[in-house]
């Protein structure tokens, strides 16, 4: 097995940058900048009007290290290789020749400047795809940090090093040209000034440097004391602004003319790996590896910038992800950065973010800070309904450690006031509290009330809208710690299931304190996963295993072993035929409910914590360890036909990559096309074309429509409801010479043309008989046993030409008994060969009607009847076979779904 039988990986979603430095492209034909950023091994273009994803890169043989761009490609590396893309996604050249990894690159005209990690620098010729100069440093003396080209200097680029020397060489002749005067640090960025011969230099120890070029003269010095220098930028809108970034997210305006701090915000919360401020205009673009782009404007009061547009995901790994609604078109996920979102599987322009959990969320907006004080623990679960929720709160969540619970809000897309705490009956039951933690929760479905479990063993009801404790269950429900809970669908009974083994039925509004039943597990729960509409439970336990249990029997029905580690998530399908779970052995597995079959099974690198099935059934969503995505898998048994069979639960799963931004071609497929000379720049068709027949035991129909071969029995009827009421205006035909073929297409009659002989003008036709264009066909094929020229004239006919050729073969009808007795050898031809099946009982009825006297009189033709019931009854047997067997399927899977 190569893979998952009903899962097809489809796409990721939730990634937008990471660490790798992005590039801003200037498109012509939009009139537009786009920024280009990197997500691991693909690419992402956005336009930067709104922000809108307008192409994935393909896949790359490896993780990307590094991106830049000119107006004619985008060029990324890849390890060892470089590739140079056009549109997002068309390969037009590939570079390969480095020893170490690429980790810088710079367009440089005609030619494309790269470093590797080895400090060896390789000048590309762009089109020819060759090396112009390769000039290797030493990596104890000079080892290159930082590349720039100085404007008008041309042929001419300069190095940075790690060792704080600044290096000017001649590209053209491979000569250095100047060593510039040494700096006391690493030095990290090189950026390109608006004045002429200008060159800003960023150091490892928070220090900028401006440098004259022609003098080698320090012009003036910056220094940020909150970190080492990430990027510079300057604004070309006519304010002579510098802004630099540091690795703890803070962004910095400097005024060059007064040599002062104008502004200082935080932009991100993490190190600012992109600073890029767009020509003549007011903004500037940063990216961090906190998976964010962003784009600010500088219209404050002060001289400072505010948030314009941003794109953003999880800045740290999602640890529960679930469906929200019954269209399956969102994805609520919530992270380790303690932030709930919203994903759409179908469009990434309305993903959105509900905030970050905070205990006091206005103070924490009036701060602006990144280090929130007010900061919420991480949401472990979280649950959700739809029926209220445009009227008050309609998602609740839990957090690692903390004993209460916060509401969100889908609708107003915000985190809401209400912090629910446990609530204690007595001042012993109060201390027992005190180092409680809430561990499930469960909204019912109607979307009022909220039940939650605590390490305590306590089992209480809220009201959503009020926050209002209701009711506690059992005192305490558990001895040990709750790990799930459930309500049904009609608020009529509440189940819950500790470590201790036990799963109680407790009523839902009266005699809380009292279970109404009571099942022993075989170990220790470990969650719930309910399904509401069949009535049935998954109880994971400590020793793998899944138990279903039907709530309204209270029997555990089935009972599932194939797990080798903890099981961190499960669900059902949403007409509860499938069990999906997913553990820490990397793996996920399919269960068969009805059959209690493991059907299908697929091992990841990284394994899986959280998965949720679609309520529509097309896609599962999943999210895993330290992976900053929501990734999708698409349900093929809703567009093709997939064979199940059961699966040994103990065998070896077959290991499944996780989905990229875009499934497609990867780079090592564009290489080996490239080769072959194909152009990439073209999509490569593919195009199936259907054999005339599967098999030839088969029988096979024809394409042609019902309505050819039905009417040919009710031409009379036809052709009385189909008479004009009004008189018939007649065309004026084509002239008599001319004369055409009757059918479906219209086409000119050349066969009956006949040739003058040489100096006589007299035209001699070429037979003197008196046969239709079909009879004349048919007349041809006696003798040579190769009748398909005659059935393919007949097929393109319509119904009433297929009465009159066949009425026309008769001898008192300007036919022939030889003709006659042709058209039955063409008949049993096509029974034979199955083909055109029901055509061929058409013709042989019609046939039949229009000829059975001569047929009884005539010896020749009253042979063809006996073969010709042989291959007719053959026929009709093998169709025979196959309607009885789909039939006895059909009954037996309408009668298994009765019961």
């Amino acid at each position: 097995m190569s893979g998952s039988v009903i899962f097809r990986r489809n796409r990721a979603l939730g990634y937008v940058t990471n660490h790798i430095p992005a590039t801003v492209k200037y498109m012509r034909k939009r009139k537009t900048n786009i920024v280009v950023t990197c997500i691991g091994r693909s690419l992402h273009a956005y336009e930067c009007k709104h922000f809108r994803l307008i192409s994935v890169g393909r896949i790359h043989p490896e993780d990307i290290t590094c991106i830049a761009s000119d107006n004619r490609y985008v060029y990324s590396a890849s390890a060892r290789k470089i590739f140079a893309w056009r549109a997002g996604n068309q390969l037009h050249h590939s570079y390969e020749g480095h020893g170490g990894n690429v980790v810088l690159l710079l367009p440089f005209g005609q030619h494309l400047v790269a470093v590797d990690e080895e400090s060896v620098v390789k000048v590309w010729d762009i089109e020819a795809e060759s090396v112009y100069l390769d000039i290797p440093f030493a990596m104890d003396s000079f080892k290159i940090t930082a590349i720039a080209h100085p404007a008008t200097y041309i042929n001419k680029m300069l190095l940075g090093s790690e060792e704080g020397l600044i290096q000017l060489w001649n590209i053209k002749n491979g000569k250095l040209i100047h060593t510039f005067q040494p700096l006391d640090s690493r030095i990290v960025v090189l950026e390109q000034a608006p004045a002429v011969d200008v060159v800003a230099v960023g150091l490892q120890n928070g220090a900028v440097k401006l440098l004259n070029l022609k003098f080698d003269e320090i012009l003036m010095e910056f220094r940020q004391d909150w970190g080492p220098v990430t990027g510079i930028s300057f604004r070309t809108d006519g304010h002579p602004i510098m802004i630099t970034s540091s690795t703890n997210g803070e962004v910095v305006s400097w005024d060059l003319e007064k040599r002062k701090i104008v502004n200082q915000l935080t932009a991100h919360a993490q190190s600012v790996t992109t600073l890029y401020c767009l020509p003549s205009e007011p903004l500037f673009i940063s990216t961090s590896p906190d998976n964010s782009l962003k784009m600010w404007i500088f219209d404050m009061p002060d001289g400072g910038a505010r948030l314009l547009r941003f794109r953003e995901g999880h800045a740290a790994p999602p640890l529960c992800v679930r469906f929200h609604g019954a269209k399956g078109g969102n994805i609520l996920s919530a992270g380790e950065d303690s932030s709930l979102r919203v994903f759409n599987s179908i469009t990434e322009k309305i993903n959105r973010s509900l905030g970050r959990a905070s205990y006091n969320r206005k103070a924490a907006k009036r701060n602006r800070k990144y280090e929130d004080v007010h900061l919420m623990a991480p949401i472990v679960q979280f649950t959700s309904e739809t029926t209220r929720e445009k009227e008050w709160d309609n998602i609740a969540a839990i957090h690692s450690g903390l004993d209460l619970v916060t509401t969100w809000s889908f609708h107003n897309s915000k985190m809401g006031d209400l912090k629910l705490r446990p609530q204690a009956t007595d001042e012993k039951h109060r201390q027992r509290l005190l180092q409680v933690e809430a561990t499930c929760i469960c909204l019912t479905n109607c979307g009022n009330f909220l039940v939650v479990g605590y390490t305590s063993g306590d089992v209480q009801r809220f009201n959503v809208q009020s926050g209002l404790h209701r009711a506690t269950y059992g005192a305490p429900a558990h001895d040990n710690a709750v790990r799930g809970v459930a309500v049904d669908a009609l608020n009529q009974y509440v189940i819950s299931g500790g470590t201790d083994g036990t799963v109680k039925f407790w009523n839902f509004k009266s005699n809380v304190k009292t279970s109404i039943g009571r099942i022993r597990m075989e170990d220790g729960l470990t969650m719930f996963r309910a399904h509401r509409e069949s009535g049935m439970l998954c109880i994971p336990l400590e020793n793998f295993t899944l138990n279903v249990l039907d709530c309204d029997t209270k029997v555990v029905v089935r009972k599932f072993v194939g797990h080798r580690a903890p099981i961190t998530d499960c669900c059902f399908s949403p007409d509860s035929r499938w069990l999906i779970s997913a553990s820490l052995d990397a793996t996920i597995k399919v269960w068969d409910i009805p059959s209690a079959y493991l059907i299908d099974h697929f091992k990841l690198d990284v394994a899986c914590v959280s998965l949720t099935m679609s309520p529509t059934g097309d896609f599962l969503a999943t999210a895993h360890i330290d992976q900053l995505g929501v990734y999708l898998w698409a349900n093929k048994t809703l567009f093709d036909h997939i064979s199940l069979r059961a699966l040994n639960p103990t065998s070896e799963a077959p290991l499944v990559d996780l989905p990229a931004s875009v499934e497609g071609i990867d780079v090592a497929q564009l290489d080996e096309e490239f080769a072959k000379g194909l152009d990439l720049g073209e999509e490569i068709a593919t195009k199936y074309e259907s054999p005339e027949q599967l098999d030839a035991g088969l029988i096979t129909m024809s394409a042609a429509t019902s309505s050819r071969w039905q009417n040919i029995f009710h031409l009379d009827l036809l052709k009385k409801r189909s008479r004009p009421r009004n008189p018939v205006v007649t065309e004026k035909n084509a002239p008599f010479f001319l004369p055409t073929i009757p059918g479906i297409e219209f086409k000119f009659d050349l066969s009956g043309d006949g040739k003058a002989q040489e100096g006589s003008k007299v035209i001699i036709p070429k037979d003197f008989s008196n046969f239709t264009a079909f009879g004349q066909i048919l007349n041809e094929t006696i003798g040579s046993g190769d009748v398909q020229p005659a059935i393919d004239h007949i097929i393109k006919l319509g119904p009433s030409m297929v009465n009159f050729e066949i009425k026309s073969l008769a001898p008192d009808a300007a036919g022939s008994i030889e003709l006659m007795e042709q058209f039955l050898v063409m008949i049993l031809d096509m029974l034979k060969s199955n083909v055109n099946f029901e055509l061929a009982q058409t013709y042989l009825a019609v046939f039949l009607r229009e000829h059975a006297d001569t047929v009884t009189t005539s010896e020749a033709l009253r042979a063809m009847l006996e073969p010709l019931e042989k291959a007719q009854e053959r026929g009709w047997k093998k169709l025979e076979e196959k309607l009885l067997y789909g039939l006895g399927v059909v009954g037996m899977l309408r009668n298994y779904a009765s019961l």
